[in-house]
């Protein structure tokens, strides 16, 4: 089991601490609802120090990520990241990631912990055109300053103008007292905020200096339970759990990140997919009696016949009731059809809606 740099902060405070791809982390703090509560209403910190990053660099970066990853990061001007997955050669994905134009000719690549290993070979093995790639995953931190008071929070320990960071771009500059900081307008809670990129060993600082300048907007650390729910009711995808190899990203609902402008992997058959329509869609639902829906629930229809599973659920703290996603074939899939959730013995009914759950 692997730590991150802040892991002994964590227990020191008291975190639950459990096993997640690979590493020690801590999954809550005072409690899921509180922690979720603390994100959409004031600012929250998390330690995603697990995320695995990846230089790309080099007059060939572009046309190696061009070729591997489904968003045209042509578009990418420096200072500007943009959200992505890498399709495999079979219809699926081998990850959702961010890309970050640093400079001309580097590019950051933020990928899935449990992934990192995977995507490094992937994007490696095809690498035929001479890019260079550096693996940083095992020295760099990654805090995730999340909530609407996020900007008015940090400015005080940063000299660039937090609110001047449209979202999905970044500065390189300096936070808490580091030089050469990533401060991102990025995060998946849907809360605002920002990603502080910086070296395992600066992180203790930042961690510090961030709740000083933070304790009179109510801070708190959050933990990871409250982070699956906070981009659930976004209908933010979870890699393994509604997007996976099997799942392409058109029947996922990434058809936006997914261009045709250019070739990349698998990209014939995907615009094929696209024009012909899928067969089954990822649909998001919200249930019409009490109950909650958990991952591998069986989605039933009227007849109980079985249509799909649950690939993402839970009790929303924001909404009262029960949420989740999950695939159906695209008969079901029509904002306002009516399906079920099989909970125990009951077929519990549920309506397909609209994303995002919490607006």
């Amino acid at each position: 089991m692997k730590n991150t740099a802040l892991t002994q902060t964590h227990e020191a405070l008291g975190a639950k601490m459990v096993p997640f791809a690979g590493y020690n982390m801590p999954v809550q703090y005072e409690g899921v609802n509180a922690e979720h509560e603390t994100v959409r209403t004031s600012v929250g910190v998390f330690d995603v120090s697990h995320m695995g990053e990846f230089l790309i660099e080099g007059q060939h970066a572009l046309s190696l990520i061009q070729k591997v990853s489904s968003n045209d990061a042509s578009k990418l001007t420096i200072g500007k990241a943009q959200y992505s997955c890498l399709p495999n050669d079979v219809g699926g994905i081998v990850d959702d990631l961010i890309i970050y134009k640093i400079k001309e000719e580097t590019y950051l690549l933020v990928v899935n912990a449990s992934n990192i290993e995977k995507d490094w070979n992937w994007i490696q093995s095809k690498n035929d055109v001479g890019a260079e790639m550096k693996n940083l995953s095992e020295d760099y931190s990654l805090l995730a300053i999340q909530g609407p008071k996020a900007i008015e929070a940090m400015q005080s320990i940063t000299s660039h103008d937090l609110a001047a960071i449209k979202f999905y771009n970044f500065v390189v500059g300096d936070f808490a007292g580091i030089e050469n900081v990533i401060i991102s307008a990025t995060g998946y809670t849907g809360s605002g905020g920002f990603e502080i990129y910086c070296k395992n060993t600066e992180v203790k600082q930042v961690w510090d200096k961030v709740f000083k300048a933070g304790a009179d907007y109510g801070i708190k650390p959050i933990g990871l339970a409250a982070r699956d729910t906070l981009r659930l009711e976004m209908g933010y995808c979870l890699y393994g759990n509604d997007i996976d190899d099997t799942t392409s990203p058109i029947e996922a609902g990434l058809g936006w990140i997914t261009k045709f402008n250019k070739d990349f992997t698998n990209s014939e058959a995907l615009k094929a997919e696209k024009e012909h329509g899928s067969e089954r869609k990822l649909i998001a639902f919200e249930l019409d009696e009490r109950g909650i829906p958990r991952h591998d629930y069986d989605i039933v229809d009227g007849n109980g016949n079985k249509i799909g599973v649950v690939t993402s659920g839970t009790m929303s703290p924001s909404l009262g009731k029960g949420i989740g996603l999950g695939y159906v074939p695209t008969v079901f899939a029509d904002v306002n059809s009516k399906i079920n959730i099989q909970i125990r013995k009951k077929a519990v009914p549920a309506t397909v809606v609209k994303l995002p759950f919490y607006k």
